[in-house]
């Protein structure tokens, strides 16, 4: 059986990796009918699977990707669709309209995502850690894509830090602490890297971004990196936990959120609090950070 634990100690299989939310379904629930801004983080299927409906669907004005040249000979015994795949390829052909395709690097600056209007700062808050050209290039060169990934610093309306982190790997990880430590410091808000799995890779870059949350993506216990978070004492929640994970921003803090009522109540029982259903957002109280 798969075991959990996060820093405060609850446990258990919650088993809600067998019932992932389709996000077209729940922007609907939300009365979302159009995107302005769409961010292809990585070319993984997992992180675009759907994506030939999305785009059907909420017709994306603006979509993030990289220049990245990847290529899938084969979906034999792949749980994912050619059809999005080879859509997705026509996206990656895309120029100026339909939808307007920005290819961005780290300290990328424009209206709308990091500035205003007139220019001055601020927009949407969203800040580019990376990828850099070089770090596209060599991704290119040696077909390891998660290291042209997008790494998204969103400074939220109460001051707070959220990191996004793609699928970001060692290299990303070591120009972002050379070139960004201070905006990554202490953050907030961590989506952990490639959904938190262990892939081999170097964690020291928790000791400077040392958040004080972490959401984990949808993956199999064995495969994620639980004693990297565990021996730093660092808190997370993951999707197998509460499904969905959401965070509302305050100007006291930012409230934590989950769509599965069972974990809500286990937490907050362990830690003293009480949960209560928030029909706005459409989840269950976990803790303000």
């Amino acid at each position: 059986m798969d075991t959990e634990f996060s820093a405060k100690g609850v446990r258990g299989n919650f088993g809600q990796k067998q019932y992932p939310v389709n996000p077209i379904e729940y922007l609907k629930d939300f009365n979302v009918n159009s995107v302005f801004r769409y961010i292809q983080t990585h070319p993984d299927m997992d992180h675009m699977g759907g994506i030939k409906d999305f785009f059907s669907i909420f017709s994306p004005i603006n979509m993030w990707d990289t220049d990245n040249e990847k290529e899938m000979d084969s979906f034999e015994g792949s749980p994912y669709s050619e059809d999005d795949w080879e859509f997705y390829k026509k996206l990656r052909k895309c120029s100026e309209s339909d939808p307007k395709r920005l290819t961005l690097f780290s300290g990328s600056r424009g209206q709308y995502f990091n500035q205003g209007e007139d220019g001055s700062s601020g927009g949407n808050r969203l800040y580019i850690l990376a990828p850099t050209k070089t770090l596209l290039e060599e991704a290119n060169e040696s077909g390891d894509y998660n290291n042209c990934s997008y790494v998204i610093l969103y400074r939220a309306s109460n001051g707070h830090k959220i990191i996004i982190g793609g699928d970001s790997h060692d290299k990303t990880w070591d120009y972002i602490l050379e070139n960004h430590e201070s905006d990554v410091k202490d953050a907030d808000l961590l989506l952990a890297p490639h959904h938190g799995r262990d892939s081999g890779r170097n964690y020291d870059f928790l000791d400077v971004v040392n958040p004080k949350l972490t959401f984990f993506g949808n993956a199999k216990s064995e495969h994620l990196a639980y004693n990297q978070w565990n021996r730093r004492g660092l808190e997370k929640f993951t999707n197998n936990q509460g499904n969905c994970l959401l965070a509302q921003f305050n100007i006291g803090g930012t409230d934590i959120f989950c769509t599965y009522k069972k974990f809500a109540e286990a937490y907050c029982e362990e830690n003293d609090s009480e949960t209560y259903y928030n029909s706005d957002i459409k989840g269950y109280y976990l803790k303000t950070i």
